[in-house]
């Protein structure tokens, strides 16, 4: 109490709405000062209390004005597409696995808002894990199945697509890990919108009710300042995180930083050992606060991580969504990120997928593809421009890469060029060495090595797999299976979009037809959703190019 007015003596501006109607005061309750000078003349105490232990409060500070709804400053980091490269010359691709799949559910906002996505909002790495694929469970000790298959590639029948799949373990669901969480909340004056703060209560709710008596939940808010709006409370105490999560509302500039800064210190004070430990982010991204910028951020998070805290950020709304900075903090944090865009979403993301997307089974991921340039002459990564590694990180155990939840598929296409292919496809080539020549294999069999290092989750020394995909493994594409067909078709969906200089002969239509062959099992209708979404981006750009003649 004695902080609070102090705060009031010396006119502290507070710019954070911290409401918590018919909620008891605890001893760890408190909220932390952040200066911010640019709100101060802005922000006045519009209402306090007396406040004693145990008594009924109300805390709440003047919003900031509305801001123009009209005024759009989203971003998104800008994607330079991997070009096709010379197997001769550069033989080795590597990159971090890549669980998130904000991209997709993005793509569709703009759709079903009857607009095209920007190009630089379509990361088609994300659209093609938005979808879990059949393949096998692990048999061995390892946490995940490796899985290749080649066939044609859809778009040029001179190229052929190179799939690369992941199914991780399934947990066993009658001997879960106890879960630490804590919910970090944006409640600046920004996620005001509908489908902003609302829809985050609703969907942190559904993630509630799949956890038990074991599982624990802390709520951490933060606008202008940051505040510990419930200390780690037991799953079972439901009435009462119900009422500490209704009682958030919005107002006040974003002390992003703060906020996870708080976030961890909660989450590692309550540290379960051996369980599943995470912050998840609830937030626009549009941090303006403090710690605020993408880079400070991102180093922020890559410290926080040493503690084995997991980090899930949902990026929520529009007009203001900064895509590029969750992303970034989502790649240094071991974490995930998805973007909800509707309840439909939220149930995807927490109930659906809730162990794929919360309990991580292998850490730091990564992939190392070795062509022999005998049999290969060029490829191209489809997508993953932002999850490459240098070759020389595949086996530095210090680099981060992606994680693994328990159930989770990830999967990963290239497209490659034979090497008796008539393609007249321009293939980047790196320049010939001086001093060095390069041998081409006498090898006539192995298309490529596939090497793939994973931590286990106690361990931070990674363990090495490797496959070797064979040329007696090449089918026609009538033959390849439905998770061939339907991710290569949500990739020339992801090129079209983009209207990328590879997408060959791909349109719409022939998208369309790819993925109605390869539905296979729908269960919950996202392979069904797709088609429409594919509909209406053919109908808008017909539109738009009719628009223009």
């Amino acid at each position: 109490m004695k902080k609070i007015f102090q705060l009031l003596a010396l006119g502290f501006s507070a710019t954070f709405i911290f409401s918590c109607q018919n909620a008891t005061v605890d001893k760890a309750l408190y909220l932390e000062e952040v200066p911010n000078a640019r709100a101060m003349d802005q922000k006045a105490l519009s209402k306090v209390e007396t406040v004693t232990e145990g008594a009924n409060y109300t805390y709440q500070v003047s919003p900031e004005p509305i801001q123009n709804e009209k005024l759009n400053t989203e971003e998104y980091d800008k994607i330079n597409e991997n070009t096709f490269k010379g197997v001769a010359q550069t033989p080795v691709s590597t990159f971090s696995i890549d669980v998130d799949n904000a991209s997709y559910s993005n793509i569709r906002r703009y759709l079903e808002m009857d607009q095209m996505p920007l190009a630089d909002a379509v990361r088609i790495e994300e659209m093609i894990n938005y979808f879990d694929y059949d393949y096998p469970q692990p048999q061995g000790q390892d946490p995940f199945s490796i899985n290749t298959e080649i066939s044609t590639t859809p778009w040029n029948s001179e190229h052929h697509l190179i799939h690369i799949g992941l199914q991780g373990k399934d947990l066993d669901y009658t001997d879960l890990k106890s879960s630490n969480l804590v919910f970090l909340i944006d409640a600046s004056g920004s996620m005001s919108a509908e489908n902003k703060l609302p829809l985050l209560k609703k969907s942190l709710k559904l993630l509630l009710s799949e956890l038990d008596d074991k599982d624990k939940v802390a709520i951490v808010a933060y606008a202008g300042a940051a505040g510990l709006v419930l200390p780690s409370t037991p799953a079972s105490e439901h009435e009462k995180i119900l009422n500490a999560l209704d009682g958030i509302n919005s107002g006040g500039s974003t002390a992003g930083g703060q906020g996870i800064e708080l976030a961890y210190n909660i989450a590692k004070e309550n540290l379960i050992a051996d369980g599943n430990n995470r912050v998840i982010l609830a937030t626009d991204g549009d941090f303006n606060v403090g710690v605020s910028s993408s880079s400070e951020l991102v180093s922020l998070i890559e410290e926080k991580r040493k503690d084995n805290i997991y980090l899930t950020i949902c990026g929520f709304g529009m007009g203001n969504y900064k895509d590029g900075r969750m992303e970034q903090i989502s790649n240094a944090g071991n974490g995930n990120y998805f973007y909800i865009d509707n309840i439909r979403e939220a149930k995807k993301v927490f109930v659906t997928q809730m162990r794929a997307n919360m309990f991580t089974i292998a850490k730091d991921v990564k992939i190392q593809i070795e062509f022999n340039p005998k049999m290969v002459k060029a490829y191209r990564l489809i997508g993953y421009e932002n999850r490459l590694l240098a070759n020389e990180d595949f086996d530095d155990d210090t680099k981060d890469a992606g994680e693994l939840g328990a159930g989770h598929t990830v999967t990963a296409i290239y497209e490659v060029i034979l090497a008796n292919s008539k393609s007249t496809q321009t293939i980047h080539q790196a320049a010939d060495l001086k001093y060095q020549t390069t041998k081409v294999s006498g090898n006539e069999t192995d298309l490529m090595t596939v090497k793939f290092r994973y931590k286990p989750i106690k361990s931070d020394q990674s363990i090495l797999l490797e496959q070797v995909l064979k040329n007696t493994a090449i089918t026609n594409l009538d033959s390849s299976s439905d998770n061939y067909r339907f991710s290569a078709a949500v990739a020339g969906f992801g090129m079209l979009l983009r209207n990328s200089k590879f997408k060959g002969s791909a349109t719409y239509d022939s998208v369309l037809e790819l993925a109605k062959g390869a539905l296979g099992n729908d269960k919950e209708g996202y392979r069904t959703e797709f088609l429409q979404m594919v509909q209406s981006a053919n109908t808008l750009e017909t539109l738009e190019a009719n628009s223009e003649n």
